[in-house]
């Protein structure tokens, strides 16, 4: 049943494209503002798209954009979608195994989420190394679907280190400070106690959030190369004395989104 619908959204979609993406790029809370650039943009809303959900998310504009950058032909989901909204698993990772069915190799996933390395600061970025998953579900949970990878996959080496090896070196050739870390998945919509963010930090994390999680998961299932990079928007509860919102989130990835933009279009150009 659900091969069946990946093909029909595959078909939906080189029906109204005929573009076949090189790589897809998911973009997190207030981080839209790259697919705003693609040439020859093909637009379609996602409650349009057979089979995918409706993002409800703030910051979330809930369309996949399809076009040209820097030559390459791109894939991006400006939102996703968030097991806080009351989405299943699997349809928060649908899309992700949509790209794999289209035949696109690579996976860029973006997010907005909070620090808990002290010495981050709202603005930086940082390159997903590895990730802790605190969210109490699996996207593999239920019956393996064959087609797609095997039964328990080797999450050992998730995260490409070739992709991530390009997005160093286009982080030094605009002289961004890219930072590297450890991503914690947290369920939310609440955000961490001081108590769990301290936990977190004795883990090995250095950031956390309430997506990536999930996709990067099943594009390893599946096969896909992923390249993952947060945006740090404030320092997790606890560790500066002020309270947190989500408005604070959207606003600081708002202010970051041109170098954030800059950086994207970097790693399009060269992967």
């Amino acid at each position: 049943m659900l091969e069946k619908q990946i093909r029909e959204t595959v078909k939906y979609i080189k029906g109204k494209t005929g573009i076949l993406p090189e790589a897809a790029i998911v973009l997190g809370s207030g981080l839209g503002g790259f697919a705003d650039s693609l040439e020859d943009a093909v637009i379609l809303p996602y409650e349009e798209i057979p089979g995918f959900a409706v993002s409800t998310a703030p910051g979330h504009k809930g369309q996949m954009v399809l076009g040209k950058k820097k030559g390459r032909y791109v894939l991006c989901l400006q939102g996703r979608f968030h097991y806080y909204e009351g989405y299943t698993m699997a349809q928060i990772v649908y899309p992700v195994r949509v790209i794999k069915a289209l035949g696109t190799p690579k996976l860029i996933l973006t997010n907005s989420c909070g620090g808990l390395n002290p010495n981050f600061k709202p603005g930086d970025f940082m390159l997903i190394t590895d990730h802790i998953n605190f969210m109490g579900a699996n996207p593999l949970t239920g019956p393996n679907e064959d087609w797609l990878g095997c039964r328990f996959p080797d999450m050992t080496k998730a995260y490409n280190q070739e992709l991530a090896g390009k997005a160093r070196a286009c982080a030094k050739t605009l002289s961004i400070d890219l930072k590297e870390g450890v991503y914690v998945g947290y369920g939310g919509p609440s955000f961490e106690t001081p108590a769990e963010i301290r936990m977190f930090q004795m883990l090995g994390g250095s950031a956390v959030g309430m997506s990536t999680v999930p996709e990067v998961i099943a594009a390893s299932h599946c096969g896909l190369e992923v390249l993952a990079l947060s945006c740090i928007t404030n320092l997790a509860a606890g560790i500066l004395d002020q309270p947190l919102s989500g408005e604070e989130v959207i606003e600081t990835a708002g202010k970051a989104g041109r170098k954030f933009t800059e950086l994207l279009e970097k790693i399009v150009e060269i992967i």
